[in-house]
């Protein structure tokens, strides 16, 4: 318990990278992306929207992380791993402040794209950032700090709207997201360490050429591919659900909501301590197996009890915390060269299948409910299974 992230940010660690700063840039990148899910119904009855409509303030957000994460690895390439990573935390508090002033859905859905566009300067550029200072020395450990802290912020951001949006509406609560963004820029500016091992690549043609190698790397698309999966599952789960949760029986307020998206305080705990037999059962099967444990949760939401659906989403979404921390580990082991431009790669596949599932997902929902949803959900993680199974058995 002592290596635990929330205990090493009062404890400290002794390391120049820090696990804790590692733990908070994952905690403040994902405060923001889902924080909007908790009070869909909210935003629906607000603006007159159908939940389709509704599920794309979502989409828009994961959509825009995924256009500009390839972009955002070369320009960390360039011009430095901390410059890109501190100015998009500065970047992510303007829309957040400002989604409180909009009166139109459009409008709502156009900052929230905003927002999205800033995540890729912290995600991607943190991942190429660790694979340099760590290199293959502790880098799953790293790794799985890092998901914790997104998997907590994910879980704050919707816990926050969802209770401040109870009590003083949706749009008070972003403006708390946005003073804490704020404060979550200044910290990581002030400890986060300069790179080390940092090697500026402003070569455009190289940068290209590198673009060239890794589109030709199977392996590597494969890992794009079980992104884009990994993530449609996990987006197309956690907005439609709260459709199914405001409905009979269950009737839940957004404050019940927020309550519900505690299942993710599961993956906080479960993903560092998987960490080490993740890399003694190998990045194959620990996805694997990660893989069927999503898929037996999803299926135990379609019970008509409140706490069945949430023991099934609590299991539903740490498989899922596994799998991206299985697929990130293993880009960074394999990938030596354009590790930044390899993870841009891959995130952009990642959220492209975020904001599919918000539209695949919510068509299935409007047509044949959640049932459809799940369906459709555990089609997507049967696929990249499959994916997984043909390119990345090992070679003999």
């Amino acid at each position: 318990m002592r290596d635990h992230p929330l205990l090493l940010f009062f404890l400290g660690d002794g390391v120049q990278v820090s696990r804790p700063i590692v733990w908070l840039i994952g905690f403040f990148a994902f405060l923001n992306v889902y924080s909007i899910q908790a009070v869909l119904p909210m935003v629906m009855t607000d603006f007159a929207a159908t939940p389709l409509q509704a599920g794309l303030t979502v989409g828009a957000t994961v959509l825009a992380v995924g256009l500009i994460s390839p972009f955002m690895g070369m320009l960390s390439d360039a011009v430095g791993r901390k410059n890109v990573l501190t100015v998009s935390l500065f970047a992510m508090t303007l829309p957040t402040a400002l989604i409180p002033l909009t009166h139109s859905l459009n409008a709502l859905i156009a900052l929230r794209f905003l927002q999205g566009l800033a995540v890729p300067g912290i995600v991607v550029v943190l991942i190429a950032y660790l694979g340099e200072e760590f290199r293959s020395n502790g880098m799953a450990r790293m790794t799985a700090i890092y998901v914790g802290g997104t998997v907590m912020g994910g879980f704050c951001g919707r816990f926050i709207t969802g209770h401040v949006g109870h009590w003083l509406g949706w749009r008070s609560a972003f403006v708390l997201l946005a003073v804490m963004n704020l404060a979550g820029a200044l910290l990581v500016a002030w400890r986060l360490p300069a790179s080390r091992h940092f090697v500026a690549n402003r070569n455009i043609q190289g940068g290209l050429h590198m673009l060239w190698r890794h589109l030709h790397n199977q392996r590597l698309l494969a890992s794009c591919a079980v992104g884009f999966c990994v993530l449609f599952s996990l987006v197309g789960t956690f907005t439609y659900v709260n459709f199914l949760l405001v409905a009979a029986p269950f009737q839940l307020s957004a404050a019940g909501l927020a309550n519900v998206f505690a299942v993710y305080l599961v993956g906080v705990l479960v993903t560092p301590l998987a960490a080490r037999p993740m890399e003694r059962l190998g990045f194959m099967k620990a996805l694997l197996w990660a893989l069927a444990t999503s898929a037996a949760g999803l299926l135990l939401t379609l019970a008509p009890n409140l706490w069945v659906v949430i023991v099934g989403l609590a299991v539903c979404a740490s498989g899922v915390f596994l799998c991206q921390s299985a697929t990130i580990s293993a880009i960074s082991t394999n990938v030596t060269e354009g590790r930044s431009l390899a993870t841009g790669l891959y995130y952009m596949s990642y959220y492209a299948g975020g904001a599919a599932g918000t539209w695949v997902v919510g068509l299935a929902f409007e047509g044949w409910g959640w049932s459809g949803s799940v369906a459709t959900i555990a089609g997507a993680q049967a696929l990249a299974a499959v994916i997984v199974l043909l390119i990345w058995r090992p070679r003999t």
